[in-house]
C-alpha cells in the first residue's frame, strides 16, 4: 500500500477508505502496521482540520448540567453545599482537586478536563 502525509480532505477519505479495508487484519501483520500508521495520520489531520476548542472546567459542568442530565442540587451534593457550587459555577470559586475527582468518578467527565486551570471572578 502507498501511504502518504494527509493534506487535504481527499486525501482524508482514501485514508479512511484505507483503514475501513484493513479494519480486521491479523495482528502483528504487514496490514495492521499499515492500520496503525494510517490510523495516526488520520488523527493527526483531524486534530489539525477539526481542532477541539478548549472548554473551561466551568464550561464542562454547566454542559453537565444542561445537557448530560445532571443538576445543580448533584452538584452542591459533590462540592459541600448548594452557595460553593454556585460559586463555582458562577466563576467565583475554583474546583478543588478532590471537588474534581469527585465529580470525575461520579459523572463519568475525565478528570483532566475538570482540573485544567481557568480564571475566577477576582472580585468575588
Amino acid at each position: 500500500m502507498d501511504i502518504r502525509p494527509i493534506h487535504n480532505d481527499t486525501d482524508h477519505e482514501a485514508a479512511l477508505r484505507a483503514i475501513e479495508q484493513l479494519w480486521n487484519a491479523p495482528p502483528k501483520s504487514r496490514e495492521a502496521e499499515e492500520l496503525e500508521i494510517l490510523a495516526i495520520l488520520v488523527e493527526d489531520y483531524e486534530k489539525r482540520r477539526w481542532p477541539m476548542p478548549t472548554a473551561s472546567p466551568v464550561e464542562i459542568l454547566n454542559h453537565a448540567i444542561s445537557d448530560m442530565g445532571h443538576s445543580q442540587s448533584e452538584l452542591a451534593q459533590l462540592v459541600g453545599s448548594r452557595s460553593r457550587a454556585s460559586e463555582i459555577l458562577n466563576g467565583k470559586r475554583r474546583l478543588t482537586i478532590g471537588n474534581a475527582h469527585k465529580i470525575s468518578k461520579e459523572w463519568h467527565i475525565p478528570a483532566e478536563l475538570l482540573i485544567a486551570p481557568y480564571a475566577v471572578d477576582s472580585a468575588a
